[in-house]
Order: structure tokens, then sequence, then C-alpha cells
């Protein structure tokens, strides 16, 4: 875990700012991603120095006033695994611009220093991207955009991927996922090393 310092909330505003594309006012317009999907309404990150947050280009100027005026009034956080405490204020606030199709939450993590991979993952590109289609067929077109791309391979095909999803000149986020029926292994850790 990272100690609580400016500089690393600095890397977590990089962090959030290397998701999206941003306009000239801070704005959300697309995912940073080379097929540029719609982003979030609202995307909230918290900090153990308070929260970090960002909204959609085409949000009412006084909905993204009232969101920041909460984001503000969200205390600084220890314990992650738990929904914000103002949650329910930002959905009803949401909810009165748009209905809320879907929330998405989890963790981020910093990888520091993850060390050697036990066994070396193979470097995936477009030559050899067949390794993904018994367990990540969803990856496939991922594979020329998303480098670099890494996975463990067992048996001639890939349980666990990672690679880089959004990329600025700050900040690789890397997407990682183990398929279920592998997962415990230690092959996570072993395609980020990689």
């Amino acid at each position: 875990m990272l100690p609580d310092t400016d500089i690393h909330l600095r890397l977590l505003e990089a962090r959030i700012d290397t998701l999206y594309r941003i306009d000239d006012n801070g704005r959300l317009r697309s995912t940073n991603e080379w097929d540029a999907r719609p982003p979030p309404r609202f995307h909230l990150m918290r900090t153990r120095q308070g929260a970090i947050y960002r909204c959609r280009a085409d949000l009412p100027d006084g909905l993204v006033d009232d969101l920041g005026q909460l984001c503000r009034e969200e205390k600084s956080e220890t314990a992650f695994d738990r929904l914000p405490a103002l949650h329910d204020r930002y959905l009803d606030l949401l909810k009165r611009h748009d209905p809320v199709e879907k929330i998405w939450s989890g963790p981020a993590y910093a990888a520091v220093d993850v060390g050697s991979p036990i066994t070396e993952p193979v470097r995936i590109t477009e030559a050899d991207a067949e390794l993904l289609r018994a367990h990540f067929q969803d990856w496939l077109p991922d594979v020329p955009h998303r480098q670099p791309f890494f996975a463990k391979v067992v048996d001639g095909k890939a349980v666990s991927l990672c690679c880089s999803v959004r990329i600025s000149d700050t900040v690789h986020c890397a997407g990682v996922e183990t398929h279920p029926d592998f997962r415990g292994n230690g092959y996570a850790l072993d395609v980020v090393a990689g």
C-alpha cells in the first residue's frame, strides 16, 4: 500500500485522468481506449486524502456542482471495502437527471514492486493471440491495441492475462484477469510482473 503523500495523490489523479479522454473543462468525453467507449456519467475515486471525481461532459452544470459539493463533503477513507458514506445522495442526484442503470465498484492497486515472475509469462501479439481463444475470446480484438500484453499459458491456453488497457504519459492502467478455474495459483502476479 502506498503511504499518504502528495505525490501519491497526484498519481491517483493522473490515474483517473488516464482512464478517460477529457475536454477543456475537465469533463469526460469518452474512455481512453482504442474504441473510445462512452464514459460513465460520474466517476468517484476515494482516497485517504479525500474524494477525486470526474463528470461526463454532457451533464448539466448544476448537477456537476451538486456532485462536486458532495465529493467535498465525503470523508477521507480508510475502509475501502464499504460504499462511500454519501452513496445514496450521489444516486439521488444522478437519478434526477436520468435513471441509474449500472454501478461499477472495485479497488485500484498500484504495482510498486511486484518482483520477478516465478514463471515467465508469454508476450501476446497478433501472431499468437489464438492462445486467448479458449478462455478470453472477448479480449481478442484488444490485442493490437493493449500492449504490452502478457499471459500465463497452461496446456496451450491462456489462463491469466495482464495488459495495458489505458495509457498516458504518466500511467499505464493494467487490466488483469484470471479464468475462475485457475485462480489461487499466483498466475495474476506473474503476468503483472511480466
